[in-house]
């Protein structure tokens, strides 16, 4: 699988890091700056592959036009919706769906809409933009009856850690794990002792441990 066609007709780039023996597997959308060539997004796939996670990345159909703007959440949730068929076509499960930043909110949209998955990884879910804190971006998410997993950093500018501590807590199925000191990238300050290398490998482990639970407990 190599190319996806969205409902818009922009044909979508489409890559698959997978080991030859995937317990799961996740699509993983970019953020709105990136695409899925972009340094965290490669590297995420790795680290997920060497933990027994199959990885489906794309483009969003502005990202594949060659970049701009972001399309509109309807554009960009057809385009998932499109990708997630196919790799749902292909016998992938437990499938999870999920992103960086924009790639998990539009994710969360096409599970509030009803699209059957095995749970949700958001990471850095953006809650508000920097400096306009607000909840309005997760409204939706109490329709969303799976687990959700957010890994988030403590100084994101993107979520105030306060606001989103408060929506989890409304979520009966959500998870949170902090990324301490990290960013919206997950970058941590040299005070921390940490490099990025090390944050990546934490948040891997994290996220394909619950990936693992989270699909067993749904297998009957």
């Amino acid at each position: 699988m190599s190319r996806v066609t969205a409902p818009d007709g922009t044909t979508l780039p489409v890559r698959v890091e997978s080991p030859t023996d995937a317990r799961a597997t996740l699509v993983l959308a970019h953020g709105a700056g990136t695409s899925m060539r972009h340094a965290s997004i490669v590297a995420s796939a790795a680290a997920l592959a060497e933990r027994g996670i199959a990885t489906v990345t794309f483009d969003f159909p502005y990202r594949a036009r060659g970049g701009g703007a972001p399309d509109r959440m309807p554009v960009l949730v057809g385009a998932y919706q499109a990708v997630l068929a196919v790799v749902r076509e292909r016998g992938a499960r437990p499938l999870f769906i999920g992103g960086r930043s924009l790639g998990g909110r539009v994710a969360s949209h096409v599970a509030a809409a009803g699209t059957a998955v095995d749970g949700l990884v958001f990471l850095a879910f953006p809650l508000h933009r920097p400096g306009e804190p607000g909840i309005e971006r997760a409204a939706h998410l109490v329709r969303i009856a799976r687990r959700m997993l957010f890994v988030q950093g403590t100084r994101d500018t993107f979520a105030r850690w306060d606001l989103l501590t408060g929506v989890v807590e409304t979520l009966p199925t959500a998870t949170l794990h902090a990324i301490a000191d990290g960013d919206h990238g997950f970058h941590v300050p040299k005070r921390s002792g940490r490099t990025d290398a090390q944050v990546l490998d934490e948040v891997a482990d994290v996220v394909a441990r619950w990936m693992l639970d989270a699909g067993a407990s749904r297998r009957p």
